[in-house]
């Protein structure tokens, strides 16, 4: 178990050290033209990433059977968060997503999902078998899952919103749940999805600008016109570190959501495929991490954890590509922004947590995805 810890820190940080380079390639005449300082994002993000670290080592050594045992008091308290937030957090591009806590602004849906998981992963093991029972077991993750993203999806963040519901589903089939019991609930859950999308205006303007897209009549967005002519750019090799021509004011939200364009247009295609391949290298070493524990519950929750990363890059890298109409989900551990890199980080730090308690003594029904 300690090699894979030693691989996990390595590429996490790895990741960190490309993220500081591709935020400050990117955001330096953003911060040169609006604070008249190169430096002023960079330092910002910097901070950021001390503190994240920081709260990363910190959740390393608290064990996480702790989480278990207070799940249920804390994603009361996670609720109560999100409806205070959608009562008095000020709108930002018209989303009220942020509570402001001076030095950086705080997302509570970030925290949400995290706290969702571990609540779903210490029920599916408190059920064991009566997860099989739509009404007797299935039926009573529906609360928490719905709960939490409904008030997501009311803020409007229907991106992470979808990532809480994936995730979940895939929790519950991984710990035991029937696929008829998932398939329909998610099923449902998509076309009520769908529904709400169009009744924001934000979300409905972004989902029929990629339709058009698909019919090869324009590109979604200006966002993404600019981030495919980065990628384009950046050809095999890339144009090299600083060189980057779209971080020039071309494309907004260059060292947030969009530093995967920034990534490809330095880097080049090559860099774009090693990076992913570390978010898959990560994903498979939480798999072996979850494998290893000696509960299911620690199984669970390092799934759910590495299911959440892997499946947040490839929906960034998807939509800066165009695959996907456009959201707010960021590059994990390379992005500008402090909610996700230190979430990310705690995660990260309960995963070391989940191997440093592990062994191979007992395999329960995670086994389902060999």
């Amino acid at each position: 178990m300690k090699i894979l810890v030693r691989f996990l820190i390595a590429i996490v940080l790895s990741l960190m050290v490309l993220g500081a380079v591709l935020v400050f390639t990117a955001s330096s005449t953003y911060s040169e033209v609006r604070f008249d300082n190169i430096y002023f994002l960079f330092k910002a993000h910097i901070g950021k990433m001390v503190a994240a670290i920081f709260i990363g080592i910190v959740a390393s050594i608290i064990p996480y059977q702790y989480y278990n045992k207070y799940s249920k008091k804390v994603i009361l308290g996670v609720i109560l968060l999100l409806i205070l937030t959608l009562l008095f957090a000020p709108k930002v591009k018209g989303a009220a997503r942020w509570i402001n806590l001076g030095l950086f602004r705080f997302q509570p849906s970030e925290f949400a999902k995290l706290v969702l998981f571990m609540h779903l992963a210490g029920m599916i093991e408190r059920k064991g078998k009566l997860i099989e029972d739509f009404k007797n077991g299935f039926s009573y993750t529906l609360v928490w899952i719905f709960s939490i993203a409904g008030l997501v999806v009311l803020q409007p963040n229907l991106s992470t919103a979808m990532i809480i519901v994936v995730t979940s589903f895939t929790l519950l089939y991984i710990g035991g749940s029937k696929f008829k019991h998932i398939a329909s609930t998610l099923g449902l859950s998509l076309v009520t999805g769908f529904g709400l999308m169009m009744l924001f205006s934000h979300s409905r303007q972004r989902i029929f600008g990629f339709v058009e897209s698909i019919k090869g009549n324009s590109e979604p967005n200006i966002q993404v016109l600019q981030a495919k002519i980065g990628l384009g750019s950046g050809g095999l090799f890339g144009v090299g570190v600083g060189a980057s021509r779209q971080s020039d004011l071309f494309l907004p939200e260059s060292y947030g959501d969009f530093i995967f364009s920034i990534l490809g247009e330095q880097f080049g295609f090559l860099g774009t495929v090693f990076v992913l391949s570390l978010y898959f290298a990560l994903f498979v070493i939480g798999i072996r991490i979850a494998k290893k524990s000696d509960s299911e519950f620690g199984q669970l929750l390092a799934f759910a954890i590495s299911f959440n990363i892997i499946i947040s890059a490839f929906i960034n890298a998807a939509v800066v590509t165009g695959l996907m109409p456009t959201t707010g989900i960021t590059l994990p551990f390379i992005s500008f922004g402090g909610t996700s890199i230190i979430l990310f980080s705690i995660s990260i730090g309960i995963l070391i947590n989940i191997a440093n308690q592990g062994n191979k003594k007992k395999h329960v029904r995670i086994s389902a995805i060999d």
